[in-house]
């Protein structure tokens, strides 16, 4: 083990509240067990711990939100720096790889069970579900619309921060449980949810809710406007060039947008955002990545109107101030009176969040205010057969709570499917 690694995986204290694994991860892997089997260099079993609870170790290691969630909760946080918990995870993903061992090995075979699931949408909801059913001998299909798996993993996340070759790496880690995949396949278009009703005993639903929110601002419509999911799902960028371009939000898909048309040449980058730095749910290694790199931030200012007659030319900003106001857990961007001004802009991209598309209000489906699938406890749709996760279903906005979706929906939907196999053999 490489001296600075081995400082790392020291580091930790091993505790017993675990901190970092009850409260700070959202699928609560077992951290400083997975840790303490890389201190012995036992990489396997790290990866067998780590895979008790995720099928998704080297991804999460690189791109969950450490800092707010694992790192966030380490007890060696509170007094200096936390144990680089992703930086680990990742290294034993990419270790036992190195080494020649798959998914494969962290599991025992099981008998193959008489029981078929339908997973629709191969994104890390998907995934996840897709491979915790196979493990237990369930039969599972994927029914994917592009003809390559791991959704926003493969596309939506640019590749400076996840490489292509550890989402290929994972996908077929996962698929060599003996799981099979329908690519090319999209719900709507190919096939319908009843289409799949009678042929399998239940069915997961994670097409994700790609489709970017807009603000409702006079002159959205105009050439030049572009919402920031589908321009890093789809990789349809304009010309850049010697272009100005505006980024309007303050998560990480604003940051992975202004870093990525960064990159591909832009004459200056601009992240408007209406609250405070400080307030941005971004990463702040992903923000100071970005101002390392070039890009500019507009902090507590606010889009009123996009100026042009065809296409975008102007924006008109104004500057906010924060107050408190009863009711709400921190200070609300209020616009400061004629501080109005206008800039130069050739490009607007729209990074405020996103939602479903609109074809899922005609899948039969009950949906919540927001638009979003409505589940219950278990995970379990307004139709008993079905059952949905990941943001599709308005889990919270990150790839491990999408992942923890899939995971807990996989052990509710294998429950109904033993508990039909008992029932059956209890009449006969």
């Amino acid at each position: 083990m490489i001296k600075k690694l081995e400082e790392k995986v020291n580091y930790c204290l091993n505790c017993k509240v675990k901190p970092c694994s009850l409260k700070g991860c959202p699928l609560n892997n077992n951290i400083p067990s997975f840790i303490q089997a890389l201190k012995k260099e036992d990489y396997l079993e790290a990866y067998k711990i780590l895979s008790e609870t995720t099928v998704l170790p080297g991804v999460c290691g690189r791109i969950c939100p450490h800092e707010k969630q694992c790192q966030g909760s380490c007890v060696r946080g509170i007094k200096g720096e936390p144990v680089s918990i992703g930086e680990l995870e990742a290294y034993v993903f990419d270790k036992v790889h190195e080494l020649g061992y798959h998914l494969t090995d962290c599991y025992k075979k099981v008998e193959k069970k008489d029981k078929k699931v339908a997973v629709i949408g191969g994104g890390p909801a998907g995934l996840t579900c897709a491979a915790f059913l196979a493990k237990e001998g369930i039969q599972v299909t994927i029914y994917e619309k592009y003809d390559y798996l791991g959704g926003l993993l493969m596309f939506g996340i640019p590749n400076f921060r996840l490489p292509k070759e550890i989402v290929e790496k994972t996908v077929n880690d996962i698929l060599d449980l003996g799981i099979e995949v329908k690519y090319s396949k999209e719900l709507g278009k190919d096939f319908e949810l009843k289409d799949l009703e009678n042929q399998y005993d239940a069915i997961f639903l994670s097409i994700g809710a790609n489709v970017s929110s807009k603000m409702g601002v006079e002159g959205e419509e105009l050439e030049g406007v572009y919402g920031g999911n589908e321009l890093l799902e789809y990789n349809l960028h304009p010309n850049y060039k010697d272009k100005k371009v505006i980024v309007v939000g303050g998560g990480n898909v604003a940051m992975d947008c202004s870093r990525t048309i960064n990159k591909l040449g832009a004459k200056e980058v601009t992240v408007v955002y209406r609250r405070a730095e400080e307030q941005m749910p971004a990463e702040k290694k992903e923000i100071a990545d970005a101002k390392a790199e070039g890009v500019k931030f507009a902090f507590q200012n606010n889009i009123v109107k996009i100026l042009g007659e065809n296409k975008v030319e102007k924006v008109e900003l104004i500057k906010t101030q924060l107050i408190k106001k009863e009711g709400e857990s921190r200070l609300v961007p209020v616009n400061i009176e004629n501080s109005n001004y206008q800039i130069d802009v050739d490009y607007i991209i729209m990074a405020l969040g996103s939602k479903p598309q609109d074809f899922v209000k005609e899948l039969g489906l009950n949906l919540n205010k927001w638009g979003n699938i409505e589940i219950d406890e278990e995970y379990k749709t307004s139709n008993p057969k079905i059952y949905s996760g990941g943001d599709l279903a308005g889990v919270k906005g990150t790839v491990a709570w999408a992942a923890n979706s899939g995971r807990e929906a996989a052990k509710n939907i294998r429950k109904a499917c033993i508990n039909e196999i008992k029932d059956f053999d209890a009449h006969m």
